[in-house]
């Protein structure tokens, strides 16, 4: 389950209508096939990029077992999934609260629809957030620990699979729950120990899992414990650093953005900036990488810092070559923050306010001047896999 990414809205009213409601015609076709493989198409359609395919697909299977019952779960909560995926939150919520109806508790087998996923999609779509999101993640909760008790002394490899995938999706919600506690419910009079109860718990459901390490910083942080924070980020970040990329222990680059930015809050800057160089060689489209880079490495200069590898000899000082690097990084996010209508102005201002400060003390950018002067574009590019222009980013 990936996290709601609504887009561009459309008509929620016609369009659940035309999901949820009777009518609408299903093909020659579509008849001939049983609802299960015109879903399993569907998810095919999905995954491909195709999603209104895929939608006409799931509405067909859903209209397929309209009156069987239970039958409808699978299609109603891939049709959540869709919807979802169309920007259409309204629609999506209303198919997993479907859903639900069916099957309250998740008690029912995945394969016919039933567990946690559903609610696991309303608490991050709820309206309200806060406690609703909480109540949904419980029921979540509730029903994967069903399930993985369900599991416990089975040995074949498919129940050991699924149980280790259970238990991953425990210590998410677990700590989806406890980041809530940190934010929209800080004011609750047991917050904090609500979140050491649900970190226990994540913990001892996955205790090698570099996003759990991470909420587990994040509440140490809350609590003042600064070195407990550091020393489970740098735990985190050993359990993939030496991976390639495309492994999938690696961390999906959201969860790394979050990770660079505690390790900034708990003054790791040089490991944070070694995270954020990584994610740069991934996608150097990412505004927020960039501009985390730059901020960084300003916060390097402040404490008369630099990494060995921006320096372009042992005379110039820790600070300038800091700032340098920092103004080119910082540059490149408000180079693609216009090119990409990023829509982030506290970002952008906090970005344009270092720059400004940067030039105010150590002198505007003479490559900014010469191309103002040809009527160029900046165009500051950085090759952060090149030393060669690590050294010219580092030249004042």
């Amino acid at each position: 389950m990936g996290k709601p990414r609504p887009q561009k809205k459309k008509s929620s009213k016609s369009r659940a209508k035309s999901v949820l409601g009777p009518g609408g015609s299903v093909s020659k076709h579509k008849m001939a096939q049983t609802p299960t493989e015109i879903l399993d198409q569907a998810t095919i359609l999905l995954q491909t990029g195709r999603v209104e395919e895929a939608l006409e697909s799931a509405q067909q299977a859903l209209e397929l077992t309209a009156s069987n019952g239970n039958a409808q779960l699978p299609a109603l909560n891939l049709l959540g999934e869709i919807n979802v995926e169309l920007g259409d939150v309204d629609t999506a919520r209303e198919c997993f609260l479907r859903s639900v109806e069916l099957d309250p508790t998740g008690s029912l087998p995945e394969s016919e629809g039933g567990g946690a996923e559903k609610f696991m999609w309303l608490a991050q779509l709820s309206e309200q957030g806060g406690v609703d999101s909480v109540q949904w993640f419980e029921k979540g909760v509730s029903s994967l620990r069903q399930t993985l008790q369900s599991l416990e002394g089975k040995t074949g490899a498919e129940d050991v699979a699924s149980a280790e995938e259970k238990k991953i999706k425990l210590a998410n919600a677990l700590c989806a729950v406890a980041e809530i506690y940190m934010t929209d419910l800080s004011w609750e009079e047991d917050a904090e120990a609500r979140c050491e109860s649900l970190i226990t718990e994540a913990l001892a459901a996955t205790p090698e899992a570099p996003e759990i390490l991470q909420t587990l910083a994040s509440i140490r942080i809350s609590q003042l414990r600064t070195e407990d924070a550091q020393a489970a980020l740098k735990k985190s970040i050993g359990l993939w650093k030496d991976l390639a990329p495309e492994d999938p222990k690696v961390p999906d680059f959201p969860v790394r953005i979050s990770l660079a930015r505690l390790l900034m809050e708990v003054t790791l800057e040089f490991e944070a900036l070694e995270v954020l160089e990584r994610l740069i060689l991934e996608d150097d489209q990412s505004v927020e990488a960039w501009y985390l880079g730059g901020w960084c490495l300003h916060l390097l200069a402040e404490k008369q810092q630099a990494p060995q590898d921006i320096k372009e000899d042992e005379s110039e000082s820790p600070r300038h070559a800091s700032l340098v690097a920092s103004r080119e990084w910082l540059k490149q996010s408000l180079k693609l923050y216009d090119q990409l209508d990023y829509e982030d102005d506290r970002l952008r201002d906090h970005a344009l306010e270092i720059v400004q400060g940067i030039d105010q003390e150590i002198g505007e950018d003479m490559d900014d001047s010469e191309a103002e002067g040809e009527g160029e574009d900046w165009d500051g590019e950085i090759d952060i896999e090149s030393d060669d222009e690590d050294h010219e980013m580092a030249d004042s």
